[in-house]
């Protein structure tokens, strides 16, 4: 028996997950994963949070027209899917400059942010040094996501809409018939699409190299991320997030612990990720002499992928080579938080050719994110 479909997405994370939704309100959608269990991978190791300012003018274009749904989600979805977290981002003195033009860039569409002294930086962040910081950037509006809520929201409201779920289906050919996509996945099960969309995440080269498509140059890097306890006296609850501009760590509070992280980015083959104990090792010694934390061991650790093109925005369009091939690739580590308007845009341009208009008026336009503005990066072609 062959399951037909006018779209098939290939992927169960929040990427697939999310533009099935999209796409199921007015089309029969097929969604295939290959693991026993959806977002088993990035989006379910994933230490996610909303942050408006974080990443290139694309993604904050995405995330801060994602904010409304995270606010205000349709029904099915739990609510609240956000939980105001501050962020506070902190500059040694010899970085402060960076800071400053960090400030300038997303101030335009962040108004909220402000910069801060080095002394209300390490008042506010309680545990920098104060000898450390040379100054600070505050993002009041920013929040931790709840993962599972914003995941188990989509792939309710897929099914909801008649969408159907197959786990355990690695995609292994693609061949295209009569106009329309085959895809038989390792079970030997078949699938028949109209559309196939490649939300795999690391895989998404490998998916398009099963059905004869020019991988779009998917770079997986690894993240560690670890926990330890609050040191006496303080209380991990009262710590907002702190994050280097640098990008060499950053911490959060997580229940009675801090969550920490190097922010490292470890070339990876896609895989079932694990923490390196010499970057847990070097993490410990840059945290260590940033803030009054004195770590001497961690309590858990955990790693994941997180999968970028060469310029670290996402690609989301029709592969322009071949047809009916719709990539919706490379997130990186703002999969979470722009899901909302980038699966919006992305079931758009399936369904028009077009954006939706809040997001043109936010100024992006399709060909930022279609894949023929990678050609000469990574050494693709293009037609």
């Amino acid at each position: 028996m062959t399951n037909s479909y006018d779209v098939l997405v290939i992927g169960g994370g929040i990427a697939g997950a999310s533009i099935g939704y999209e796409l199921a309100d007015d089309r029969s959608v097929g969604l295939i994963e290959m693991e026993p269990t959806l977002a088993y991978h990035t989006t379910g190791r994933s230490v996610a949070t909303f942050l408006e300012s974080y990443g290139g003018r694309t993604i904050r274009v995405l995330t801060t027209a994602s904010r409304a749904f995270m606010e205000n989600p349709p029904e099915g979805f739990t609510t609240p899917l956000l939980k105001p977290l501050p962020l506070i981002w902190v500059a040694p003195h010899h970085d402060v400059e960076n800071l400053h033009a960090m400030y300038q860039s997303v101030v335009e569409l962040v108004p909220a942010m402000r910069e801060i002294d080095a002394a209300e930086a390490a008042e506010m962040t309680k545990v920098i040094r104060p000898d450390w910081v040379g100054a600070g950037l505050v993002e009041p509006g920013a929040s931790e996501i709840d993962v599972a809520a914003i995941h188990g929201g989509y792939v309710g409201g897929l099914r909801a809409r008649g969408g159907e779920i197959h786990t355990s289906s690695a995609a292994v050919t693609m061949h295209r018939i009569d106009g329309r996509w085959r895809v038989t996945d390792r079970n030997g099960a078949e699938y028949d699409a109209g559309v196939v969309v490649n939300a795999a995440g690391s895989w998404c080269d490998i998916v398009a190299g099963a059905a004869g498509v020019e991988p779009v140059g998917i770079h997986p890097l690894r993240r560690t991320v670890f926990t330890i306890g609050a040191p006496t006296g303080v209380d991990a609850k009262s710590i907002p997030l702190v994050a280097d501009v640098a990008g060499t760590f950053y911490l959060k509070p997580e229940g009675p612990q801090i969550l920490c992280s190097p922010a490292d980015e470890v070339p990876s083959e896609p895989c079932d990720a694990r923490p390196d104990e010499i970057d847990i090792a070097k993490a410990i010694d840059v945290i260590n002499a940033a803030t009054t934390l004195e770590i001497a061991h961690v309590r858990s650790s955990w790693a994941g992928l997180r999968n970028f093109v060469a310029d670290r925005s996402p690609v989301a369009g029709f592969d322009d080579r071949v047809d009916d091939f719709f990539w919706f690739a490379g997130q990186g580590g703002y999969g979470i938080q722009i899901s909302p308007a980038l699966a919006r845009a992305g079931a758009s341009l399936i369904r028009t050719g077009q954006l939706p208009a809040d997001l043109l008026d936010r100024g992006l336009d399709a060909a930022s994110l279609g894949r023929e503005r990678l050609v000469g990066l990574s050494g693709l072609h293009g037609h």
